[in-house]
């Protein structure tokens, strides 16, 4: 995995900066995985707009995805990697000994033609899921569950990864991307390794044109609209809104917004980096 740089023969390459690509096998997608993606452009059931800021872009196809990966004990053959329009991760298509094929959020070091396995029994290897409860401790995991059977609801975003760094009891401790320290039931499922396309983080679009085909359209600051509109407009010239805060009035900057008696704060240990 690398990034392309691109000499500045036109005002929209001078800052682009894009992946090579050259870890994806196949541009067209497994037909019996994928279905139309309808885009709402940030409008809901009675046509209002409720989301600023979407509208347009290139039509997307779905890819579905297996975050659960309950297919214990059945090996599968990495057949594809392939690039996916709805997340920043690749995707790795897996065609199972019965025969089945499903879609994975690709590792890093994933290779076409490596065999992969879920389940208690699976060897704690790169593209395995089996439950926590069998890995190694220090063990670097990503897609985590946070209840056993639900599907993998942590760390599925490019170049992400948590690590297992202790068992107390019937629960592991697990230290996520964000710096956060928290227990997760040993019964749940993860995948080892780290997500691939770990650099995501270095791509720039390098022009407005190319975000919206992603669908994202300009988004203007809340200090340059009137009072109505927005806590932070108003002023003579251009003065500045006070506290930052959003466009419902909620502080920006260091307000909590967790709920204070949230019963999923006893399993967090240590809270995310500021």
């Amino acid at each position: 995995m690398a990034v392309r740089k691109f000499n500045p023969t036109t005002p929209g390459q001078r800052h682009k900066i894009i992946g090579t690509y050259e870890e994806i096998t196949a541009r067209v997608p497994e037909k019996s995985l994928v279905y139309g993606k309808k885009s709402s452009g940030g409008r809901n059931n009675q046509g209002r707009m409720t989301m600023r800021y979407i509208g347009g872009g290139h039509r997307k196809m779905i890819r579905i995805v297996d975050f659960k990966r309950n297919k214990d004990g059945v090996p599968a053959v990495v057949k594809t990697i392939e690039y996916d329009p709805n997340r920043s991760a690749r995707i790795a298509l897996l065609f199972y000994a019965d025969g089945e094929k499903r879609y994975i959020i690709a590792p890093n070091g994933l290779q076409v033609g490596a065999t992969i396995m879920s389940g208690a029994d699976a060897a704690p290897e790169v593209g395995n899921a089996l439950p926590l409860q069998n890995i190694p401790v220090g063990t670097v995991i990503h897609n985590i569950e946070l209840r056993p059977g639900q599907g993998a609801a942590l760390v599925r975003s490019a170049g992400n990864f948590a690590q297992l760094t202790s068992r107390e009891g019937k629960y592991c401790v697990i230290k996520l991307p964000s710096g956060e320290v928290r227990q997760i039931l040993s019964a749940c499922k993860a995948t080892i390794g780290s997500v691939g396309n770990s650099d995501h983080a270095l791509e720039s679009s390098g022009k407005a044109g190319r975000t919206r085909w992603f669908g994202r359209r300009p988004r203007n600051r809340g200090v340059v609209m009137n009072p109505h509109d927005h806590p932070m407009g108003g002023g003579e010239g251009r003065a500045s809104g006070g506290h930052p805060r959003s466009r419902t009035g909620l502080y920006a900057k260091g307000l909590k917004t967790r709920a204070p008696k949230k019963p999923s704060s006893k399993y967090i240990i240590e809270r995310r980096k500021k």
